[in-house]
């Protein structure tokens, strides 16, 4: 579930851009640009299909109106900067070696350090949150933005957030008011971070980018808004707050996505075994 704080954070029902579009590109030519013998896929009819790009149009949605109206946002694209302490090269395939935090607070892993790792790590692990089932909770929802944003943007983003997960968009979803799903079927919305880049940082502040995949709809034989995959950027602007980084700002955007697969689709009761089995990470640059 994606969520924004101002107008340059994306805005699908749980996440995305704010456009409310669903774009196909295709290659300049008929060939795959993978290469050729790639075997036409067997998954979603073209109803589920239709199904699925509704539901995550409708994430967006929730997202934009999440951060509509945001006069003192920092979310503006900073990615033109070049500040005298701008960090190097990203290393994508380089860990920085410095182990992960060993506390959580709010059920946010908490305490990373005031430096470059710490402000990524920290990105990681509030990406996670942000675009979690939890957010779609009103009790789970407020207890993370309390954790998450700076104390100064938490009464305000509770607000937009209440507004923009509604019982009318949760019915949308297939979910009641407190954003659980029905009987016999499991609502999932679970974010995996690729990687996270610096874009600047600064005295207080961190503006960081989240390249992030995920997991989002319900699981259930009756579903009508079966389970999806996704890829999406979100945007950062985290700032050290009684000794912690805390989100001041933020916003979404597509991609970068690769060419899908052709893994075959897996049962509902699969996926949502899978979920249930399989725990998260704590994330560490």
């Amino acid at each position: 579930m994606s969520l924004s704080d101002d107008g340059g954070y994306g805005g699908d029902g749980h996440r995305g851009p704010e456009t409310g579009q669903t774009r196909t590109r295709l290659p300049d030519s008929g060939a795959d640009p993978y290469g050729p013998g790639r075997r036409p896929r067997s998954g979603l009819s073209s109803r589920n299909l239709i199904t699925v790009v509704g539901v995550i149009v409708l994430l967006l949605a929730a997202i934009a109106f999440a951060n509509r109206g945001d006069s003192g946002s920092t979310g503006s694209d900073t990615s033109g900067d070049s500040p005298k302490n701008a960090p190097g090269p990203a290393r994508p395939t380089t860990p920085t070696g410095t182990k992960p935090v060993t506390t959580k607070n709010g059920g946010i892993a908490a305490g990373f350090p005031k430096t470059e790792q710490g402000a990524q790590s920290a990105a990681a692990n509030v990406a996670v949150t942000l675009v979690s089932a939890d957010m779609l909770k009103p009790g789970p929802r407020h207890a993370i933005v309390k954790q998450a944003f700076v104390p100064a943007k938490v009464d305000e983003m509770q607000g937009k957030l209440d507004a923009a997960y509604s019982t009318s968009f949760l019915k949308k979803l297939g979910l009641d008011a407190n954003g659980n799903a029905a009987a016999g079927m499991t609502y999932i919305s679970r974010t995996v971070p690729v990687g996270t880049k610096l874009v600047k940082l600064g005295g207080d502040t961190a503006n960081l980018e989240v390249w992030c995949t995920g997991l989002y709809g319900t699981a259930g034989v009756k579903s009508t808004t079966p389970v999806t995959s996704d890829w999406f950027t979100l945007r950062l602007q985290l700032k050290w707050t009684s000794g912690d980084w805390k989100v001041e700002g933020f916003s979404q955007q597509d991609g970068p996505a690769p060419v899908n697969g052709d893994d075959k689709t897996s049962s509902a009761d699969q996926i949502a075994k899978a979920v249930e089995q399989y725990g998260g990470f704590t994330y560490a640059r």
